[in-house]
């Protein structure tokens, strides 16, 4: 019985137990499965559970990818060398095109890192992925972090969950759910500050915090006139903890904040155009030139809709915002005469400007924008870059200027780094305590070299003064980089390790 007979049989068989006690028996029934490891829950044509071969859920979105994943996976289990297993845990079936597309983006960069770990000479173990489908919004998140939680010390050999990719509730009940089982993670895209200090937690993104204090570094001075709009939402932690985090930052504005509430469902609209014509209007009667927001993409794609169009819109405004804005380069709905210069006016009614997580421009050094000595590299990327060049044939459509791909590879590489490291030249997986230990030691010599930067990591795992490439999205659609902007204001040491003044 080769390696990959074993894996099935023990997903299965695992996949049986926690899904009969977590669904009901009915989900056994052979009409309601989809895959190994994966069944339609009572109710619901979501194909829901953790595969191994590379499933794609029915989610064509991921297909090709998914399916390199499974044929690497096959690889690693005919190799008969030490294996272990990274899970990706994401909502694969969402219903929102554009959380489908970030989500292909990142499986690309997590199979490209997958491959290139596999073929790194003398480094063990060999690393197969797991893709772990928590259902549209979530949903089904108890279910899949149980049955991961199961997989620690079945043949799989689970190390570290990563995906993790939005900062809502979901998330944080499956991070804390999987933190209570001393389950190692690695967050790829998640930035709310309360999702965060969690044992066995690691990030490769900067916290909401540190996007704010990076956005309001680039704007140099900020005046007290600066207005901020906000989400409501009690569900998105990424609006509330960005919105405090700006408020850190603005402590003396003249103006009230002003509000909104989105919809549980991230495309749904709502009401909110009418809503964003009010808070024009209230913008219209203030003396405000910038204003920063914290909400998701889709109310920001209106906002900035409502804003171009009002009254006084000709006396131009700047918008500053988290890293969601990346969605609105691909979103056919985004209104581009906001951000266009209209005849006889000197320039565009809105600039939007964001915090991204990384950018395919940002470690490639171009005319007049030499790269900082410190905080990442051009080798670090191009190693990424090489290898979509290589592999594009296997993992279908991609572009980077989303920052995705770049991130999802990052966080594979911070987990992969951190099994080696707990592994060392033992020839038997790490335990999951020793992989959790390496996340504060991965700083000084030994940090991530990411293809978004530096990854230096500190006592609570979260990334120190992590390069933050200011983007502009140009009425083309284009995602322009501007600059590097640091939440510290300066690059890091040469060393990547703090010292107290």
């Amino acid at each position: 019985m080769n390696n990959l007979t074993k894996i099935l049989i023990g997903v299965g068989a695992a996949t049986a137990v926690v899904l009969a006690v977590l669904f009901g028996p009915g989900v056994l029934d052979p009409d309601r499965s989809c895959a190994t490891g994966v069944v339609k829950p009572e109710g619901s044509d979501e194909c829901i559970g953790v595969s191994a071969t590379g499933y794609h859920f029915g989610v064509k979105e991921i297909q090709e990818v998914a399916r390199a994943i499974g044929a690497e996976n096959r690889t690693v289990d005919d190799s008969e060398q030490l294996a272990v297993s990274v899970a990706v845990m994401m909502p694969f079936s969402s219903k929102a095109p554009e959380q489908l597309r970030k989500m292909r983006h990142e499986l690309q960069g997590v199979y490209v890192q997958q491959r290139l770990a596999n073929r790194a000479e003398g480094r063990p173990p060999k690393i197969r992925v797991l893709l772990a489908n928590t259902g549209n919004l979530g949903h089904y998140w108890e279910q899949v972090a149980n049955q991961l939680v199961t997989m620690a010390d079945g043949p799989e050999q689970l190390r570290v969950v990563t995906g993790i990719a939005t900062s809502n509730t979901a998330n944080k009940q499956a991070v804390a759910l999987l933190a209570r089982h001393h389950i190692p993670m690695v967050g790829s895209t998640i930035t709310a500050d309360d999702i965060t200090n969690v044992p066995g937690l690691a990030r490769v993104s900067p916290t909401n915090k540190d996007e704010a204090r990076a956005l309001v570094s680039h704007a140099k001075s900020v005046d007290r006139s600066a207005l901020l709009v906000y989400d409501t939402n009690p569900d998105d932690r990424y609006a509330q903890t960005l919105r405090e985090a700006f408020n850190e930052q603005l402590p003396d504005q003249v103006y009230e904040p002003t509000q909104f509430t989105s919809s549980k469902e991230p495309d749904n609209p709502g009401n909110l155009g009418n809503v964003f014509n009010s808070i024009a209007h209230y913008i219209c009667d203030t003396e405000a030139h910038t204003v920063f927001f914290a909400g998701r993409h889709t109310p920001l794609r209106l906002f900035v809709s409502e804003l171009g169009r009002a009254g006084c819109a000709g006396r131009g405004f700047t918008v500053l915002t988290g890293d969601e804005a990346s969605y609105l380069g691909s979103d056919e709905k985004m209104d581009r005469q906001a951000l266009a210069v209209r005849p006889g006016e000197k320039k565009p009614r809105v600039t939007l400007k964001y915090a991204a997580l990384a950018h395919p421009d940002a470690w490639v050094e171009a005319p007049g924008r030499p790269l900082p000595a410190t905080g990442g590299s051009a080798a670090a990327y191009r190693q990424l870059a090489d290898g979509i060049a290589e592999m594009r044939a296997d993992i279908g459509p991609n572009q980077l200027q989303d920052g995705q791909t770049i991130i999802g590879y990052d966080a594979m590489a911070t987990a992969v780094q951190g099994i080696r490291r707990a592994t060392g030249t033992s020839a038997k997986a790490p335990a999951l305590a020793d992989v959790t230990a390496q996340w504060p030691h991965l700083t000084g010599s030994l940090r991530v070299n990411g293809a978004s930067g530096w990854i230096c990591l500190d006592n609570y795992g979260n990334p120190r003064n992590k390069a933050v490439p200011i983007v502009r999205l140009a009425a083309n659609g284009t995602l322009r980089f501007q600059e590097f902007s640091w939440p510290d204001q300066k690059p890091p040491p040469v060393d990547c390790i703090p010292k107290r003044d």
